[in-house]
C-alpha cells in the first residue's frame, strides 16, 4: 500500500487526477478485501464452535467466548465508518457462508469435534449445515439490531437456547 501512496501523491502533484482516482479506488478496494478477510475469520471461527456445539451436543465456557467474541468483532468490522452502512449485508451472509466460508469450517472443526475423531467429508456428511447456518444467522442478525453495549447481554440469551446452553448460563 505504500507504493499506491506514493503513486497517488505523484499523481496528485502533476496534476494526472484521472490516475490518481484509479489509485483511490485500487486503494479502496484492498481496504474492502481485507475488511471482508477479518470478517471471514471471526466468520470461520464462529462456525466452528456452533459446528462442536451441534456435533457434541454441548456447550463450553471457552466456546461460549468465542462465539460471542466472534459475534462482537464481526460487528466492529462490518460497520462502515459512517456508522450507517456495512461491508456485508444483512440478507448477504447466506451466501458469504456457503461460498466461501463453510467448507474452512468444517475442515477445521474437523480437528478439533470428538477430538479429531471426524474427517473434513465425515464431519459434512454428519452436520446438519442449514440449523448451523439458521443458527448464525440469527446471531449475526444481532448485529444489525443491537448496540455494542447491549450484544453481550442479547447474545447471552440467544447462546443460552444452544444444545447445552440450558447448562452453560
Amino acid at each position: 500500500m505504500t507504493q499506491e501512496l506514493i503513486d497517488l501523491r505523484n499523481s496528485i502533484l502533476q496534476g494526472r487526477y484521472a490516475e490518481a482516482l484509479e489509485i483511490v479506488d485500487e486503494l479502496e478496494g484492498m481496504n474492502k478485501q481485507a475488511i471482508l478477510r477479518n470478517i471471514q475469520s471471526y466468520l470461520t471461527i464462529l462456525l466452528i464452535h456452533l459446528i462442536k456445539n451441534q456435533v457434541e451436543r454441548r456447550l463450553t465456557s471457552s466456546w461460549v467466548a468465542s462465539i460471542r467474541n466472534s459475534i462482537r468483532e464481526i460487528k466492529k468490522v462490518n460497520q462502515k465508518d459512517n456508522k450507517k452502512s456495512y461491508y456485508v449485508n444483512e440478507d448477504e451472509w447466506k451466501d458469504l457462508i456457503e461460498e466461501e466460508v463453510i467448507e474452512d469450517a468444517i475442515a477445521d472443526a474437523s480437528l478439533e469435534v470428538m477430538n479429531g475423531k471426524y474427517t473434513r467429508s465425515q464431519l459434512s456428511a454428519i452436520i446438519d449445515k442449514d440449523e448451523i447456518l439458521t443458527t448464525a444467522n440469527k446471531l449475526l442478525s444481532l448485529t444489525y439490531i443491537y448496540s455494542a453495549k447491549e450484544l453481550p447481554a442479547i447474545m447471552d440469551d440467544y447462546i443460552s437456547q444452544l444444545v447445552g446452553g440450558e447448562y452453560w448460563g
